[in-house]
């Protein structure tokens, strides 16, 4: 008997590794051991690849006395999940020469076996493909289900494999499979994806104004307001507005939701995403991590919006640790041995009560809360997250003359789209040389120092503010990076004493 090897893939987070697949087969008494830090799921491979085996009309290792050692390397690297099914089976007929020799240098396998040598589809193929493409494998070899997800990666041929008969004929070459053509990815901001329509919202005309701001520079929101004023319908909203994914941003949402487990037959994420935890929800839910660590919602929310509403309801360690990922734009998992990094680059809109009650500072009911259950609630928001939130607003009443009227304003919708498109347009072309940067929100200080360009009134505009209102250093650049957004949409190339007006008076809370 001899010794094998092919290759498999594994999921370390969103990001994927090489594995190897090491069969050794010798003469002994029958023992079947997968070695490599195999986690439970992993050691019930041992049935599934035998009675798949048995299945397909081979003899599987059941049948002989003989001591197969399966090794997964690099040891090191835990090894979770199913998708190495379909590798030890290959592995296990090279070694006892029931298949022939075959280039298996350029071929990734993944893929989980049933019973009767049929594949079942995987989680995270997108992420393996894109690591076939930068290892430089030629093939890759998917659950057909998977292979229109794997084909979004250009350069490696994907072949979709129904069952196990069907690849050994391919790999014999008495039967060749054909290859998945290249998936065409077409963005998407089709209604079903949007939760409500901005032509929807009767009203709130300064509400609109400042999602109209938060689209096109990416900056956080917090909506603040009575009990039915719209701030749940508003923060929906905002997706229809938000221009359609590019295709980067595409396979970067598709990698996160494949490697959680959450594409539902779709081959990718076409859509900007809309995530809306519930306040019960654990740090480990929202963060990501667990005993095998997937994304979390802030994860999930990549490049679209996270939506927390009746924020003071959250958790405060679940809020306050929100500080970081805001500010870096991913999501860090410590562990022991390595950290995982998630990526998290959302647009935070949330929505709260004034009042424990919801009506103080309504102008039609009276508030019943106290001073100090006022006090109370509001701290429940730390100055330091609240510094993080670039537009902070309060939501009032709509009239009644508002919600009487029955007529969409799609033209008003329509424009808000087009200048929103053309401050994106705009900001694209100014970090066209800056790696990994689409939006004003992500400009770091020294960007702002160097891109934004303020005339003489509007430098002393800001010094004035600054001096006059005790900003930190933070909110200093934040209301640099808004008022850019706001010229942006304005297309005025320098910022001016008005786009700084409007950004700094964002920032200021009523009732507060």
């Amino acid at each position: 008997m001899s010794v094998s090897k092919v290759f498999s893939a594994a999921l370390d987070g969103i990001e994927a590794k090489l594995i190897e697949i090491e069969t050794d087969v010798n003469v002994g008494l029958h023992s079947f051991n997968i070695v490599g830090l195999a986690d439970k799921s992993l050691n019930e491979a041992k049935e599934r690849v035998s009675s798949a085996l048995k299945n397909s009309g081979v003899k599987p290792p059941t049948k002989e006395n003989r001591k197969i050692v399966v090794n997964l390397a690099p040891a090191d690297l835990k090894k979770t999940g199913s998708q190495y099914d379909l590798g030890i089976a290959l592995g296990y007929l090279l070694a006892t020469k029931q298949l022939k020799e075959f280039n298996a240098k350029d071929k990734i396998f993944v893929g989980e076996l049933a019973l009767d040598g049929a594949l079942r589809p995987i989680s995270g193929v997108l992420n393996i493909a894109r690591m076939a493409k930068k290892e430089k494998f030629k093939e890759l070899f998917t659950p057909k289900e998977n292979a229109a997800e794997a084909a979004m990666v250009g350069e490696v041929k994907v072949f979709p494999v129904n069952n196990l008969p069907e690849l050994i004929l391919h790999l014999e070459a008495r039967q060749v499979l054909e290859s998945q053509p290249k998936t065409k990815v077409t963005p998407s901001l089709s209604s079903e994806h949007q939760l409500v329509d901005i032509a929807d919202i009767k009203g709130q005309e300064n509400a609109k104004r400042a999602l109209m701001i938060a689209a096109a520079g990416g900056h956080n929101l917090l909506m603040s307001g009575s009990p039915g004023a719209g701030k749940t319908m508003l923060a929906q909203a905002l997706n229809s507005v938000l221009p359609a994914p590019d295709l980067e941003e595409i396979m970067e949402a598709t990698q996160i939701y494949s490697a959680a487990g959450l594409l539902h037959g779709n081959p990718f994420i076409n859509w900007r995403p809309f995530r809306a935890p519930h306040q019960t929800a654990s740090p480990v839910a929202v963060f990501g991590g667990g005993q095998n660590p997937r994304p979390g919602e802030i994860s999930l929310a990549h490049r679209g919006v996270l939506f927390l509403d009746e924020l003071p309801e959250f958790r405060r360690d679940l809020l306050e640790a929100l500080r970081q990922p805001l500010e870096s734009g991913k999501a860090v998992i410590s562990r022991v041995k390595n950290n995982l990094v998630f990526p998290a680059k959302f647009i935070l809109v949330a929505a709260m009560n004034p009042c424990p009650c919801g009506y103080y500072g309504d102008e039609e009911k009276d508030c019943r809360c106290s001073a100090f259950e006022v006090f109370r609630y509001q701290k429940k928001i730390s100055g330091p997250l609240l510094d993080r939130i670039d537009l902070q607003i309060n939501v009032p009443r709509v009239k009644i003359e508002h919600l009487q009227n029955k007529n969409r304003d799609q033209k008003a919708a329509d424009e808000m789209r087009k200048k929103i498109l053309e401050a994106r347009e705009i900001q694209k072309e100014r970090f066209s040389k800056s790696r990994g940067i689409l939006i004003n929100s992500e400009m770091t200080s020294k960007m702002c120092d160097e891109l934004i360009e303020l005339n003489k009134e509007a430098d002393q505009f800001l010094k004035d503010i600054f001096e006059k209102s005790l900003i930190s250093a933070r909110g200093y650049y934040r209301i640099l990076k808004t008022s850019r957004t706001i010229a942006d949409l304005e297309n005025s190339e320098n910022v001016k004493v008005g786009h700084l007006a409007e950004a700094f008076q964002y920032r200021l809370r009523e009732n507060n």
